[in-house]
């Protein structure tokens, strides 16, 4: 199964919204599913960021 995120990523966005006290020991079943939906809203906006800046040549 391929990677659509990486580790990294996922950390500096849970970071973002408030809960990588909750994963920093990689177990990312301590959180709610709240937060996970809120982890992949996060991880669209930001795809689809880089996707705009892309197509616009920056």
């Amino acid at each position: 199964m391929a990677k659509i995120m990486s580790e990294k990523t996922k950390y500096e966005l849970a970071a973002e919204l408030g809960f990588a006290h909750k994963v920093k020991d990689g177990d990312w079943g301590n959180i709610t599913t709240r937060e996970a939906g809120s982890l992949v809203k996060a991880a669209i906006a930001k795809a689809e960021e880089l996707m705009t800046r892309e197509s616009k040549g920056q």
